[in-house]
Parts: C-alpha cells; structure tokens; sequence
C-alpha cells in the first residue's frame, strides 16, 4: 500500500529483549486491532452506501443524471486534504474514493434505469484508465453497461 510510514520511536531495551512468545502476542494484539478497524470499515462502507442508494432513487425519480463531476472533484479534494492532515497518502486516498465513487455511479445508472448493475463489470487499479497513461488497461465495453472513456480521476484532472 502506498501509505506515508510514520515515524516510530527505536525499540525500546525491554521490547529489544522480548522472546518470541511476547512477540507473537503483541502481534496478535495488533491484528486483533486491525481486523476491528477492518470491520468498522466495512459497516462504515454499508452506511455510506445506504445513503448513496437514497441519493439514487432521489436523482433517478426527478431526471438528474447518476454522476455529479462537479460534487466528485470537491469530494477528492476534501479527502485528499483531510489524508494529508492525517498522515495518509493523498494518492491512496484519492484512489479508495474514486472506486467508491465508480461504483455509487454504477448503482446510481441502474437506479435510472441506464443498466443492471450486475451487468457492469466493478473497476479495478488495473482495469481502469488511470490505471496507465495509455488507456491500454482500460477495460472493455460491457453489454448492457455504458462505458466511461475515461476514469473518473481522468475526468477531474481535465478540467
């Protein structure tokens, strides 16, 4: 992952003298913490993806088009600058919204009726324009998904 290493204080004399038995438990402790952190993620992401589907219907039953590059660019943005102030790399940050984006619009296309969103293939890092400068990554055209000739992030930065 392509995230900022933090800074860590050197090992202290009595980390520097743990055996492997204290070993394994610190790392199991600290697995334990990632895989809550993991897991609220996940119910973070089904939160959010609640609200998109409202957001959906709501565009879908008044005409408005499921994508919104105007809301996107200041959502990367915001995300961008709130990673900086975190620490976290504002690439890799911009990148984990940009596929939350790409797949709310997926969602959003089939709430209108566009396409099922079983039909469209999700974006990948390697199935996405951004994905090389080229575009030789891109993927295919989809029956029954329309096909975006460039990835949201592309779509941002031409403006």
């Amino acid at each position: 992952m392509s995230t900022r290493p933090t800074p860590e204080a050197p090992p202290t004399d009595a980390e520097r003298a743990e055996g492997p038995d204290e070993v394994m438990d610190r790392l199991r402790e600290m697995r334990q913490s990632i895989d809550n952190i993991d897991a609220a993620l996940v119910h973070l992401l089904a939160e959010r993806f609640k609200c998109t589907q409202r957001v959906g219907r709501l565009k879908a039953r008044h005409g408005l088009p499921p994508a919104d590059p105007r809301r996107e660019a200041e959502q990367i943005a915001r995300l961008r600058a709130l990673a900086e102030s975190a620490h976290l790399d504002p690439a890799f940050a911009e990148k984990f919204l940009t596929f939350v984006i790409e797949e709310v619009i997926r969602h959003h296309r089939a709430l209108a009726g566009d396409t099922d969103p079983a039909a469209c293939p999700p974006h990948t890092a390697t199935g996405s324009a951004a994905a090389t400068p080229d575009r030789s990554a891109v993927r295919p055209a989809t029956p029954g998904c329309p096909d975006d000739p460039l990835s949201l992030r592309d779509q941002h930065k031409s403006r």
